[in-house]
């Protein structure tokens, strides 16, 4: 049996760290902001807004602390280290947004039954303060969420966060033209519906990353053809790929090779190919000379 594991990811969790801590600071003084204006304006599209900041803020920490946990070195009682919190923490940021989406419409659909007069101007410069933090904070984490979902997870909230910063500049700029109360939860159950738009993918991909699935990108079909169209290889059994975080991959496998001339070679072409073409850094590949006698019985 031959293992693979030598790729080093430290420096892409550590490479986030400054872009977290300046995300943290921004939204953090957003959301006090926003609360305060929010309440003295009596704008629930504010509040509301300032509650989703909140967990985004939560949510940031999160990821920020897995980002730090997946950098640190393997142990002997934890031999992938801690690389799955990064899954982890996705995976609660998502839920936390999704508890927040239906505090948010509860209250929406209470204030369409009774209206409250809500201050359009300060709705307005608060919400336009808003557009410009998350625009930022966005920036920070559009490079990193390309191939990282945890990343993915930050961006996408700021994303969302900018989108909806700019629908309350035009609830409150309608709110100053028209005077309609109603503008305002209306307003705040599209802030709902983007937030929970937003996040049902992320919630489907780390659940799956969370409970072992293969994750989204990678053929298990693909990936087996290819492993038996190396030299000598005759077929491929037991195929288990899964995330060891947000941006590693694993992958066992046993390869049916009646001849061992050979055997050392393969493993680095095997792991070279696995890593470039399907992006699985960690590869354990054990070699049987005759399928029929596969230790593990019939279920190879």
């Amino acid at each position: 049996m031959t293992h693979d594991h030598s790729h080093d990811h430290s420096a892409h969790f550590a490479a986030h760290n400054r872009s977290f801590a300046i995300a943290v600071v921004l939204n953090t003084l957003f959301v006090v902001i926003e609360a305060v204006y929010g309440v003295m304006a009596g704008s629930l599209a504010l509040i509301a807004d300032a509650g989703h900041n909140l967990s985004d803020v939560l949510g940031l920490i999160m990821a920020w602390a897995a980002s730090w946990m997946a950098g640190r070195a393997a142990t002997d009682a934890r031999t992938y280290g801690l690389k799955k919190t990064t899954i982890l923490a996705a995976l609660f940021n998502a839920l936390i947004l999704i508890a927040a989406v239906g505090g948010i419409t509860w209250e929406a659909v209470r204030r369409l039954a009774d209206p409250a007069d809500v201050a359009g101007l300060t709705v307005i410069g608060v919400a336009a303060i808003g557009v410009v933090i998350n625009a930022i904070t966005m920036l920070l984490f559009l490079k990193g969420q390309r191939g990282d979902i945890n990343i993915r997870g930050a961006f996408l909230h700021m994303a969302a966060d900018t989108a909806v910063s700019v629908s309350v500049v035009v609830s409150g700029t309608m709110l100053v033209l028209t005077g309609l109360a109603w503008i305002d939860p209306v307003v705040s159950l599209v802030i709902a519906a983007v937030i929970f738009i937003g996040t049902w993918q992320l919630l489907k991909d780390s659940l799956a990353l969370a409970t072992d699935a293969v994750p989204r990108g990678i053929d298990p079909a693909a990936v087996r053809a290819r492993l038996e169209a190396l030299p000598g290889v005759s077929s491929a059994h037991h195929l288990h790929i899964w995330a060891l975080s947000t941006t590693e991959n694993a992958l066992t496998v046993h390869l049916v090779k009646p001849d061992p001339e050979g055997d050392d070679s393969l493993i680095s072409e095997a792991s070279a190919m696995l890593a470039e073409d399907f992006n699985i850094q960690h590869t354990t590949i054990q070699y049987e000379r005759d399928h029929q006698q596969c230790p593990t019985g019939g279920g190879c």
